[in-house]
């Protein structure tokens, strides 16, 4: 096996070169703010 062939059936790990969906990230990414804000604002942390 050479070394490009090696390279080519390795798995993809994620990373910066990953595309995904981008919109569903950002939503998520939201959600989780939302989700930290309510919980400080039930324990009166605020």
């Amino acid at each position: 096996m050479t070394a490009n062939a090696a390279t080519v059936t390795r798995a993809r790990t994620g990373g910066p070169r990953e595309d995904g969906p981008k919109i569903l990230e950002h939503a998520m990414g939201w959600t989780l703010v939302v989700v930290v804000a309510m919980l400080v604002t039930q324990l009166g942390l605020l």
